[in-house]
């Protein structure tokens, strides 16, 4: 036991494989228009509801495919997933314009979420919403955190059905592989981003001989997301146990740096403390909320929480860093009324991520599922409030927004038998390249890809030289290095540090007019 909860590197059994599952058949056809632009195709596969029993009862998986340009010169077929978890991922992007000519993307709401066989809780709208909501800030609000929390869940054991035993992220590589075979590929080459590493670490592990490229970005830990390192952290919230929050903290330092040598940063104050000024606002904030005016006029009543969530949002990408900076120095001027000349300072709202991990829009318990299927946690809600507040004190306020998260594992009705847990050290066909953001990452740590680049049998690690939550699409560098992998098994050397396109405060690029 001790070896699973440090790390699984000594698996009790065998991992369970597809087990001689069916190979679905896709019959491709256009996406209706309300899916996917023009040129994607959509179908549907049939996939084991449990591996443990292939050829019972069956869910249904809904795929899609963006087919390469040239067609006559395809290389392969590379598989996606955007995140999440909850996220749906049948309309892949094209990744690179190199990867779009030569190889099919092909990506699928993973089982249980989105046009996939849903997991499905809530008849009442307002029930699901208890799932989620503002992490709390004072004891009262922990107690009906709590509450709210473990009635949403008794609703859910209710109302789910078999699928929530099965949600975890080991079906949706078993999943994977059956597609793979469905596409007619021997080997799986795919690119997976923040939860998407997850799912390409489980695969790189449970299927290690049919590693073909695999690529990973804004990595989480799997030992961490799952079990922990030490037997104690068994016991821990695991979104506690990611170190998410530290990712946050450092992601806004570098915000800051940036900020302070640049005149562009209205946060900017020549020879005043950052960091000092960013904590004044949310002390101001725990007396009460403030008020700020839109661009379109109207006000915006601002809570600690709401101020929290907007300024993780905005760090996801550095190019948001000059509205990050014009709306924390209107909370700024908000807290001082007789600096006012005509009413409360005006900025626009950051973006807000959806919940991270569980995207409301399709129903919180389809993330929620997945998280809770595959991680180790305390069966007592009441023990979150003790890790919000120690993640706290390294990362203010981040530390509640991301531990709170996970609640509802405390009273989650579901549990998959086939999860996994390791170990993740098996050696794979070919490389995994891994990919992380070296001066921070506000939902998957930069630690995390380079401890998982050690862990995976054979990895190679890739570094970003900004903060954000995922490098490709950010520099050419990076995009150079995923399609060379991809086309033709070419590694970045070891140590790479790519450069992003622009700085946090540069305007941005605009694409040249076509020529007629």
């Amino acid at each position: 036991m001790t070896g699973l909860v440090g790390g699984g590197q000594a698996a009790a059994v065998e991992a369970l494989d597809t087990n001689g599952a069916p190979v679905p058949e896709l019959n491709w056809a256009p996406c209706p228009d309300d899916v996917a632009p023009e040129g994607y195709e959509c179908a549907t596969a049939e996939v084991p509801l449990s591996y443990r029993n292939p050829h019972g009862q069956s869910i249904t998986l809904a795929v899609g495919r963006l087919p390469a340009t040239d067609q006559a010169n395809k290389l392969g077929t590379i598989f996606y997933n955007p995140g999440g978890p909850g996220g749906p991922g049948r309309i892949a992007p094209p990744l690179t314009p190199e990867l779009h000519e030569r190889f099919d993307i092909v990506g699928f709401d993973p089982r249980g979420i989105g046009a996939s066989t849903p997991l499905s809780c809530f008849p009442n709208p307002e029930d699901a919403r208890k799932l989620g909501g503002p992490f709390p800030i004072t004891p009262a609000q922990e107690r009906e955190r709590v509450r709210e929390v473990t009635e949403a869940t008794e609703i859910c054991g209710r109302n789910a059905g078999p699928l929530i035993d099965h949600m975890s992220t080991a079906n949706v590589a078993r999943d994977m592989d059956l597609l793979r075979q469905a596409v007619g590929e021997d080997m799986t080459s795919y690119y997976g981003i923040s939860y998407g590493s997850h799912v390409g670490s489980v695969y790189a592990n449970l299927f290690p001989e049919r590693v073909g490229a695999v690529v990973i970005d804004a990595v989480l830990d799997p030992v961490e997301w799952t079990t922990g390192y030490r037997p104690e952290e068994w016991f821990h919230p695991f979104s506690y146990r990611l170190g998410s929050h530290l990712g946050a903290q450092r992601s806004l330092e570098s915000f800051l740096d940036a900020c302070s040598a640049d005149e562009r940063c209205a946060f900017r104050e020549p020879g005043v403390d950052l960091l000092a000024k960013y904590n004044a606002i949310l002390d101001r904030l725990l007396e009460g909320p403030l008020t700020i005016t839109l661009p379109e006029g109207q006000p915006q009543e601002i809570t600690y929480q709401l101020a929290v969530q907007s300024t993780l949002g905005a760090l996801y990408s550095a190019a948001a860093s000059p509205v990050l900076a014009e709306f924390l120095q209107a909370l700024h001027d908000a807290a001082r009324p007789d600096t006012w000349l005509s009413g409360p300072p005006v900025a626009a709202l950051p973006p807000v991520p959806s919940t991270p991990y569980a995207p409301l829009r399709l129903g919180p318990e389809q993330g929620v599922a997945v998280m809770c299927a595959d991680s180790s946690n305390p069966g007592n809600p009441y023990q979150w409030g003790r890790f919000a507040r120690k993640a706290d004190e390294d990362a203010r306020g981040f530390g509640s927004q991301w531990t709170w998260l996970s609640v509802p594992c405390a009273t989650w009705p579901g549990a998959d038998k086939d999860r996994y847990t390791g170990p993740w050290n098996r050696d794979t066909a070919n490389p995994v390249l891994v990919i992380g953001n070296g001066k921070g990452d506000p939902a998957t740590p930069y630690e995390d890809a380079r401890k998982t680049a050690d862990m995976l049998g054979d990895a190679r690690l890739l570094t970003l030289d900004t903060f954000g939550h995922g490098a490709l699409g950010e520099s050419a560098c990076v995009d150079a290095a995923v399609s060379a992998y991809f086309a033709d098994g070419t590694l970045p050397a070891e140590g790479t540090v790519c450069q992003p396109d622009r700085g946090p405060f540069d305007e941005p690029v605009m694409p040249e007019p076509a020529r007629s």
